[in-house]
């Protein structure tokens, strides 16, 4: 048998006091007067009795629905996603607001009919996220509503965005590296021309030269970005007989190749050459021996910094900082050593 929902009327006979009162404290009204002892007896009475607040009738107070919606095109089957989301959710509890999470799967047709139904639900912001760095263009279905892009670069100078910081992450695998006492180094980069493949090249060439090192030095190669890519492209790299002491991978799954590719010619992960990833995909970086050291991407703080900045506009408060790149730490695990020494 369904119970029947408690009333804010018999909230108020409870605790003895006016209708007006119980709505005022639970809505939490600003200026609002009212003894300390009384507002304590109300909140006690309504949470003995499960009283629930009526939504619809909030949103029609406050012209807001207390929800906004998170847009991705692969939140399904990407293993990001859920930090994405985790840090987006816990900003949107604090202000007890309700996030809806929908998959596009790259399908336009998809992205225009959850758009669509997002807007009929009058969500109060959506954030458009992307499961790789990349620049996009904001849907125009977008326009009417308060929006962040996460995990990509707008167009548009008027659409805030956040995404990593590429640059720097290179830079920090670089140093990684270097402090480590390598010299002769090589780069396993992503086939695709995309932000995080050139922006974590231009990283790595910039912390060398801070280092005295020439850029021009690196051996760097291209592949696809998979443990078969890995072992393709470093195999030839570990058989040379100038062969790099360091290899950095752009990505965990090329690092996976790596290995193997080192294992093939009997070198020893990092006794006889080191080996660095990115991303800190965990169950990748944890799952191989050693454990491999990476760059971890911030997608959580991503999430808490996309939907904090999403709330800011939609309580029209200015924002300080547009958009921003976020730097990931280095994860030490046991894949990055000193360099054998040479006879």
């Amino acid at each position: 048998m369904k119970s029947k929902r408690v009333t804010i009327r018999q909230v108020a006979a409870e605790a003895g006091v006016s209708i007006t009162t119980v709505s005022h404290v639970l809505n939490d009204v600003p200026g609002l007067r009212v003894n300390p002892v009384t507002r304590q007896r109300i909140e006690e009475v309504a949470a003995r009795l499960g009283y629930v607040p009526n939504g619809l009738a909030q949103s029609l107070r406050t012209q807001r629905s207390n929800t906004i919606g998170l847009i991705g095109d692969e939140i399904v089957t990407t293993p990001f996603a859920g930090k994405l989301i985790l840090g987006a959710q816990e900003v949107a509890l604090a202000r007890n607001a309700v996030l809806f999470v929908v998959s596009t799967g790259y399908e336009r047709a998809v992205e225009d009919r959850e758009i669509e139904e997002l807007l009929r639900r009058q969500v109060d912001g959506i954030l458009y996220a992307s499961m790789f760095h990349r620049e996009l263009a904001l849907p125009q279905q977008l326009s009417s509503v308060p929006t962040v892009l996460l995990n990509a670069e707008s167009t548009d100078s008027r659409v805030p965005w956040v995404a990593p910081d590429e640059v720097a992450g290179g830079r920090d695998a670089a140093r990684t590296l270097i402090d480590a006492g390598h010299r002769r180094l090589a780069f396993v980069n992503n086939i695709d021309d995309i932000p995080a493949s050139s922006g974590r090249l231009a990283g790595f060439r910039s912390e060398m030269a801070q280092a005295g090192l020439d850029p021009d030095d690196l051996l760097v190669t291209t592949a696809e970005t998979d443990p078969a890519g890995g072992y393709a492209a470093t195999l030839p790299l570990l058989s040379s007989p100038q062969r790099p002491t360091a290899v950095f991978c752009f990505n965990d799954r090329l690092a996976m190749g790596a290995y193997r590719a080192a294992a093939e010619l009997g070198l020893r992960v990092p006794d006889d050459v080191s080996i660095m990833g990115f991303d800190n995909q965990e169950y990748v970086a944890d799952g191989i021996y050693p454990g491999l050291t990476t760059i971890e991407l911030p997608h959580y703080d991503m999430g808490v910094w996309a939907a904090e900045r999403l709330f800011a506009d939609i309580d029209g408060a200015a924002a300080e900082t547009p958009s921003v790149l976020l730097r990931g730490p280095v994860v030490h695990r046991g894949s990055v050593a000193p360099p054998p020494r040479t006879p």
